[in-house]
């Protein structure tokens, strides 16, 4: 049995690797068990397993983790001459909480079930619930090193045992990169005036003045800047970085970090591309106040999009202060709203 365990997380190991851009991972994972003293059972022992976590985006928590421990050798009852083994089948919810580029906390909390080759001194196959809490550390390639300590409750007898694991997370399933609309190119429309025994007349409908592609006839932006990502309408294309900020503050919150990473994913896997980062304020104090908050806004995010390695030569910040409200600064919730970052792109 521990040959073919073994053998199962190795192999997992190998085919599983894939990049650093994804939906899943799977651990496999090395460690033990220490026992409560009144289970008659030996108080620790080697313990294996293997988890698989589905990550998710927008949500509280950071990732949805199933798999499953079992013993590695025989596990020996106290008092007579009988051994045992015990499987844990597993769910819980995790959240991340980033210390530095490449180390992180985690917690977790969940359910399980565990179940007992052989059931003595009220060692019974039951549900039980456990919580905890480890250390994550990045390595190449996506893949990172974890090791945490986890609490488990059994229902029945309240019996109680601490696993204490190692594992290496290894990324699999990559993630759609989001990208703008590609320009669409319309051709003009021609007209054809015929007069008789007369050359054909060709008239065409004006120019595309500003060069983006799109004709006059079509342009709702007839001065888009040269090299602008823009959008079918001829505008250019804005991202909202959906990162808002406190009154009077300049300070990213640290829970826009997922979005300014999903950012910096991009702005890195499409290298070509520059980004001006456009800050916004509401229209409490003076223009002159709020211009200079917008321009700390915007070189906040800079700095933070140069420390996920995103090249500060591809990056520009411009403060508008309160002169382009998203929403009405009469409510409360228009002036949060106005309280914003976005991101033009540019070839």
């Amino acid at each position: 049995m521990k040959k073919i365990l073994l053998s199962s997380l190795l192999c997992a190991s190998v085919l599983l690797a894939l990049n650093n851009e994804y939906k899943y991972e799977v651990t496999p994972m090395f460690g033990g068990v220490y026992t409560e003293g009144n289970m008659n059972l030996e108080r620790d022992y080697a313990n294996a397993g293997l988890g698989l976590g589905f990550n998710l985006d927008d949500s509280i928590f950071d990732q949805v983790e199933v798999g499953f421990f079992k013993n590695i050798k025989d596990i020996k009852y106290k008092n007579i001459k009988q051994d045992t083994g015990v499987t844990r089948v597993f769910a819980n919810l995790v959240k991340d909480y980033p210390l530095s580029d490449s180390f992180s906390l985690y917690a977790l909390i969940g359910l399980g079930v565990e179940l007992f080759d052989v059931e003595k001194y009220r060692n019974e196959s039951s549900p039980f619930g456990n919580y905890g809490i480890g250390l994550k550390y990045k390595l190449l390639n996506g893949m990172s090193l974890k090791t945490d300590l986890r609490h488990l409750i059994e229902t029945d007898h309240g019996n109680n045992s601490l696993l204490y694991n190692i594992g290496l997370a290894i990324p699999f399933g990559k993630k759609a990169v989001i990208a703008p609309e590609p320009k669409k190119i319309i051709k003009p429309k021609v007209k054809k005036i015929i007069k008789p025994k007369v050359k054909k007349i060709v008239k065409v409908e004006p120019l595309d003045d500003d060069k983006d592609g799109i004709l006059n006839s079509y342009d709702r932006c007839l001065n888009t800047p040269l090299g602008n990502i823009i959008d079918k309408f001829g505008c250019t294309l804005n991202i909202n970085l959906n990162i808002n900020f406190e009154i009077n503050s300049a300070v990213i919150d640290k829970t826009y970090s997922s979005k300014i990473q999903k950012f910096a994913k991009f702005m890195n896997k499409n290298p070509s591309l520059n980004a001006s980062i456009e800050a916004h304020t509401d229209s409490d104090a003076s223009e002159k106040y709020n211009l200079n908050l917008s321009k700390k806004r915007a070189q906040a995010t800079v700095e933070a999009l140069e420390k996920l390695n995103v090249d500060k030569s591809r990056l520009n910040s411009i403060g508008y202060g309160e002169t382009r409200p998203l929403a009405s600064n009469a409510t409360k919730e228009g002036k949060a709203k106005n309280r914003r970052v976005t991101a033009s792109l540019k070839k």
